[in-house]
């Protein structure tokens, strides 16, 4: 089947084993192609393959390096949007992290989140997944170190493309990427976790990180912020949790956006470390990054620092993740172009609700 044919999967969605079974007369050898393909950004040997290409690219700077948002068209007429996070570690040398979308859009609702203001448009498939790593490494030459799945979407909902993508990922025959550097995150989807929980207890899995997106001390806060919580409160994610699989010295991420004047009090940061006290967990704490519109401003840095502090006194384990790329809606909870969002039906006459 060529690969210009809409209907032939795309190498970058398959794992080795999968492509050469799906393509064993490819002259000079199925597992070559796949190889140059990944390795070096060559698809030579798969003539009609279209390969990803950004279609816009921002960058700002930040105290770590430039921070490149880029996007890549996905049928209909949609995009994802990615971003590369410059990290420089104790050695002062410079890596990225790649954060990459599963969705377009976003059924969760969470009220912050500029993402959620466009709905849930659709899935991405494994191989638009991985494109934004191809694109990344190959066109704009930033190979990412670490491969977080905290783009736009729930990666939960679209748990079969996300594991499909990782298989593709991680292959050796391919972009040969550690399992113990890509994490998943979630909103906390009870029944996502369970089934991602078992794949994790799979060989081959056991180092694949899990971060979720807490974002309040209770559930009084927490479902007036995120909607999920209404149907999956906060003792029951907890339990989720506690079964999660731990291997090694391995801790689950806790992401809390601090947002003012929401769940950034000296009792909201009590509360959260008892809630978090019995999970093998480090909560990391997000300075709120300004949706479009947004009812709520960015957090002071004295606010950032005395809740911490507050985290610290309560014994809890936390770090703060430092914000960059937020002039260019690029940062945590940024993402999302507002000309794609879902239409919203109004009854006639009544006035258009705002986003």
């Amino acid at each position: 089947m060529p690969f210009n044919d809409a209907n032939a999967p795309s190498p970058l969605g398959l794992t080795a084993h999968e492509f050469a079974r799906a393509h064993a007369r490819i002259p000079g050898g199925a597992a070559d192609a796949y190889r140059r393909l990944f390795r070096d950004g060559d698809a030579t040997a798969l003539p009609g393959l279209t390969l990803p290409e950004p279609a816009r690219v921002q960058r700002s700077q930040s105290p770590e390096g430039e921070v490149v948002k880029f996007v890549l068209r996905v049928p209909p007429n949609l995009e994802t949007e990615s971003v590369l996070i410059p990290m420089v570690g104790r050695t002062r040398g410079r890596t990225y992290t790649l954060c990459v979308s599963s969705q377009v859009g976003c059924a969760m609702g969470c009220t912050f989140c500029e993402t959620a203001q466009m709905g849930l448009l659709r899935s991405l498939t494994p191989a638009e997944i991985v494109a934004q790593w191809f694109a990344a490494t190959h066109h704009l030459r930033l190979r990412p170190k670490n491969i977080v799945f905290m783009g736009m979407g729930e990666p939960l909902d679209n748990l079969a493309g996300v594991l499909a993508a990782i298989r593709a990922l991680t292959d050796h025959l391919g972009a040969a990427h550690p399992m113990s550097r890509i994490v998943v995150s979630t909103v906390g989807r009870l029944d996502g976790l369970a089934r991602l929980a078992a794949q994790v207890r799979e060989p081959g899995w056991h180092r694949l990180g899990l971060a979720v997106s807490i974002n309040a001390p209770n559930d009084q806060i927490r479902s007036r912020i995120m909607p999920i919580n209404r149907a999956m409160p906060m003792a029951a994610l907890r339990e989720a949790l506690l079964a999660w699989p731990i291997f090694g010295a391995a801790k689950i991420c806790l992401e809390y956006v601090l947002i003012p004047g929401v769940n950034d009090a000296t009792e909201h940061a009590r509360e959260l470390a008892s809630w978090a006290r019995p999970l093998p967990a480090c909560i990391n704490v997000i300075p709120y990054n300004p949706r479009r519109d947004s009812p709520w401003p960015a957090p002071d840095e004295a606010s950032v620092d005395h809740f911490l502090g507050d985290l610290v006194a309560a014994g809890a384990y936390c770090k703060r993740r430092r914000t960059k790329g937020r002039e260019m809606m690029g940062a945590c909870g940024q993402l999302g172009n507002p000309q794609l969002r879902r239409p919203r039906l109004v009854r006639l006459g009544a006035p258009a609700s705002s986003p």
